[in-house]
């Protein structure tokens, strides 16, 4: 039996973070991970999803360039040579990961970890050859699957899970979205700028719950744009095979309606991995949603064993597990790492426009009582977003009325997901608006509408009529 300080179960974006962090701090460190280095968000979610995002963006931007004088004709789409493009960033990335390991003398154990009692993991390899690991600390990282809903049985052929939405080889003429979250809604963009007339179907009244309506707002309208139909408070009820169609049964107002599709998307949502893993051989015990309760330092109840991202509370977030992953290796080192405030996690939707907010909803801000000053200024006046083409949205800078400190931002417009940066840092510090507005932005750029929104909050706007 092989025996380590620490070993790490998962070798997703918080795994192989935090085996790499403790292999720096001089720690014997093994990491075990069943499918490639990286895990779902390198291989099949965020990595991949991106890639497809800007390749269908590039194809919609070059089709719809006539009024900036770019007449594209005959541009068509090879998906086989998209995947290939797709396959290749995410193999080479996972290959930079290995070196990473091999660099800071990670231990790299391919096969299923299970825990088979305190200070004991069996891993299982894909041959079916068994061996024992031993570890001082155990750091749990095992993210989370798609969740599967009745009667909808994942076969990658016809009902989709976002694994399989990620590697379709030829753009289907028509797509139903079960869920208007963030997958939902990414993936919607990308099949409809390549062409599917997709439905998107959302058991609640609006799109992106949690996100403040009127930020979600030039996302909807951008899509209706393009042909996307919403179907809002509707439920999938049942679906099955006609004519080589699916035909969905649905339920809206307690009335039946039917749609015939190629393909079906199921994006309600993902569910953590903790099932099967032995936890209960150490007396580990889960939440009521299948999650492993932590503290700030991400220890869990039994002493020498901790957890980070989609199996703890919180946002299902590849940032947020990475930044658990170093907290979990300083405490392993015997360090005091400065917890993760969660105030501070920034949460991006990669639509058109982008979606990205930091800090609390407008909404729940309103609805706490706490007095609030509120800055806001459209792309539409912003000169970069105008030479980009890119005028759709605005972003929005809250702070508390008494002491200016920012309290939160949401922005919806191009390059959002940038932009959110620097309003995290503004509140990881207890920035006040002013601090904004006396930074020096760059012209012209996207960020100069953080920095309008910062001069509004303080109530002298320089490019919006007060």
């Amino acid at each position: 039996m092989s025996d380590f300080d620490v070993v790490v179960l998962g070798a997703g974006p918080g795994g192989y973070v935090a085996a790499i962090r403790c292999a720096q701090h001089g720690l014997k460190t093994a990491c075990i991970e069943q499918g490639l280095l990286g895990g779902v968000c390198l291989n099949v979610g965020c990595i991949p999803s991106k890639a497809l995002i800007h390749a269908s963006k590039t194809y919609k931007k070059a089709k719809d360039g006539a009024n900036m004088g770019i007449l594209a004709r005959d541009i068509g789409i090879d998906m086989v040579a998209m995947q290939k493009w797709k396959s290749g960033i995410t193999s080479q990335l996972s290959k930079g990961i290995g070196m990473l390991f091999k660099g800071n003398g990670v231990t790299h154990i391919q096969g299923r970890g299970v825990l088979s009692g305190p200070g004991q993991v069996v891993v299982r390899g894909a041959d079916g050859s068994e061996q024992r690991v031993g570890y001082k600390q155990l750091i749990l990282a095992t993210g989370s699957s798609p969740i599967q809903i009745p009667g909808f049985p994942f076969d990658n052929e016809a009902i989709l899970d976002s694994t399989g939405a990620l590697a379709l080889a030829q753009v289907p003429a028509s797509l139903a979205v079960i869920g208007g979250g963030v997958i939902g809604l990414e993936l919607t963009d990308v099949y409809a700028r390549l062409g599917a007339q997709v439905t998107v179907i959302e058991a609640t009244d609006r799109l992106l719950p949690g996100i403040d309506a009127d930020v979600v707002q030039p996302v909807e309208r951008k899509q209706k744009k393009m042909g996307v139909k919403h179907l809002l408070s509707t439920k999938a009820v049942s679906q099955r095979q006609v004519d080589g169609l699916i035909e969905l049964t649905l339920e809206s107002a307690g009335k039946p309606l039917t749609l015939q599709v190629e393909k079906v998307l199921v994006a309600v949502g993902r569910r953590p991995n903790t099932r099967d893993l032995g936890l209960e051989t150490i007396g580990l015990s889960l939440d009521a949603r299948g999650q492993i309760p932590v503290d700030a330092q991400q220890r869990t109840a039994i002493a020498g064993v901790l957890a980070i991202g989609d199996i703890t509370p919180g946002p299902m977030l590849a940032h947020k597990a990475s930044r658990e992953g170093e907290v979990a290796a300083e405490f392993a080192a015997g360090h005091s790492g400065a917890a993760m405030d969660p105030v501070c996690i920034p949460n991006v939707v990669y639509t058109d426009p982008e979606i990205a907010t930091v800090g609390p909803s407008l909404a729940d801000l309103q609805k706490s009582g706490k007095p609030i000053k509120i800055g806001k200024f459209g792309f539409g006046a912003l000169g970069r977003a105008m030479t980009a083409n890119a005028t759709d949205g605005f972003a929005r800078m809250i702070s508390d009325s008494a002491t200016d400190t920012v309290l939160a931002v949401q922005i919806v417009g191009a390059e959002a997901s940038e932009l959110i940066a620097e309003a995290g840092l503004a509140l990881e510090m207890a920035a006040t608006t002013q601090d904004i507005a006396l930074t020096i932005h760059s012209h012209p750029t996207m960020a100069e509408a953080l920095l309008e929104a910062a001069h509004t909050a303080l109530g002298h706007p320089l490019h919006a009529l007060k």
